[in-house]
């Protein structure tokens, strides 16, 4: 009986050991057609330099949705088509203004502000208050008897102790999605908030908001780091001596018409189980969106490009999706979830890239324990290329609602993000800061990673 075992076992090995060869061929050959043909880099210029800022319900994210399906369709994809959702319509309305002055002193500093994403504006007389300065939520409660008829200043530092920035990120986004609400609710006027970022500029941060709608909905700004420290100097010298003016137009219309973005090719012996691939088209206003979320967009496009180029025909059907809306109310992805759950569709994987355009270094996964240790398994088919962990911790935002609706198996990639928060929803978000190299990479990885769940599932 041992001698039929020791075969199996060694026919076992072989055929692991030709099929690991096989896999690194071929994602070699991925690797080569995007580095050496890619049009990722060239995609983002034209997207971000060409379209721009696209902020839901733009101008320019119309206009986006338009050169996404031209590129889909450009880059082979067998059909394309727009998604259509409704989306909300906020507008900034305007430039952002504030400054400040101590009561001693008659000259007003600027302060370099942006309102947040889907805030409520001061109206055209704006605001002027005098300041509270809390640390934290504990902060806040400790002194909301102080708070009525001020501006109430959150200067709570992102955590330097966190390596993964996306942990100082987490820790502090509250007080950008809840803060207005908290403090509206002991009688602040409006809400200063100091930038998710530890960057070493004065670029302030936007990002969305949440209203709680049983409160009053006050108007709220980011702050870039070196004003916020300044407006912290002012206040510790000065205790209850610093006043702020601020004026801001930010303001919704109703919902309106968007679209998720759709190419598609077929799976050639399952064509009714899907793989989604995709970014978000939108993006915040101050700048081009390069980072977030156009590099997500552009390595979705790259795949598509070089699965045709180099002849691949997936066993699944492969949906390649530029979600609409995930800034400020994640409506693409949701209505992508939504109508597939509707029609009862089979979703065996998804996989985002909302983490910008640098240099992979794994990816987070959303799925069974057993799952997880089989996408773990394929790290020394990855690691060529710069991938050395696959780590749990679920997908993207817009490939979050399949796994909740449908229970899909979900991963994003994840990029070293030492750099990521310097441009995060701020103005240099710009192509110029996105490294052709690190963004091709991206793509390379994403492919492999596609390519594997698509020969073996999960």
């Amino acid at each position: 009986m041992r001698k039929p075992t020791l075969l199996l076992f060694a026919f076992a090995f072989c055929f692991s050991a030709f099929s690991q060869k096989e896999d690194s061929i071929f994602i070699r050959k991925i690797a080569d057609e995007i580095l050496v043909n890619g049009k990722a880099y060239d995609n983002l210029h034209d997207l971000t330099k060409n379209i721009g800022g696209r902020l839901t319900a733009s101008p320019q994210f119309y206009k986006a949705e338009q050169w996404g399906l031209k590129t889909l369709q450009q880059s082979g994809a067998d059909k394309a088509w727009l998604q259509e959702c409704m989306v909300p319509h906020w507008v900034r309305g305007g430039k952002d203004e504030a400054s400040f002055n101590v009561y001693m002193k008659k000259n007003w500093a600027r302060l370099d502000v942006l309102a947040l994403g889907n805030s409520m504006g001061t109206g055209p007389k704006g605001i002027t208050a005098n300041v509270v300065e809390v640390k934290s939520f504990d902060d806040l409660e400790a002194k909301k008897d102080s708070i009525k008829g001020k501006i109430v200043f959150y200067n709570y530092k992102f955590n330097p102790t966190f390596i993964r920035t996306f942990q100082s990120y987490g820790d502090a986004v509250g007080y950008r999605g809840g803060g207005a609400s908290r403090a509206a609710k002991y009688g602040a006027l409006a809400v200063i908030v100091r930038s998710m970022s530890h960057s070493t500029d004065n670029n302030p941060h936007t990002g969305a908001l949440r209203y709680d709608t049983t409160l009053p909905k006050i108007p709220a700004v980011a702050i870039g780091l070196k004003d916020a420290d300044n407006l912290d100097y002012a206040l510790q010298s000065q205790p209850g001596q610093v006043k702020v003016s601020l004026k801001t137009n930010g303001h919704f219309f109703p919902d309106t018409i968007g679209h998720n973005v759709i190419g598609e090719l077929t799976g050639t012996e399952f064509p009714d189980q899907i793989i989604t691939i995709g970014g978000h088209l939108d993006s915040w206003d101050p700048a081009e969106g390069a980072h977030d979320d156009g590099a997500g967009v552009v390595h979705t496009i790259e795949i598509l490009r070089a699965f045709k180029a180099l002849g691949y025909k997936p066993k699944h059907t492969i949906r390649f999706v530029l979600f609409a809306n995930e800034e400020n109310g994640l409506r693409g992805g949701t209505k992508y979830a939504d109508e597939a759950k509707a029609k009862n569709e089979k979703h065996v994987f998804a996989l985002e890239s909302d983490a910008g355009g640098f240099t992979p270094r794994g990816f987070t996964f959303g799925g069974t324990p057993e799952q997880l240790k089989k996408v773990q398994s394929w790290i020394p088919l990855l690691y060529p290329y710069g991938v050395y962990e696959i780590t749990d911790g679920g997908g993207g935002a817009d490939v979050s609602p399949l796994n909740r609706n449908l229970k899909t198996p979900v991963a994003e990639l994840g990029p070293d993000s030492q750099r990521y928060f310097d441009y995060h929803h701020a103005r240099n978000d710009v192509f110029e800061n996105v490294n052709k190299r690190e963004l091709e990479l991206g793509a390379i990885n994403m492919a492999a990673l596609i390519y594997l769940v698509d020969k073996y599932g999960l």
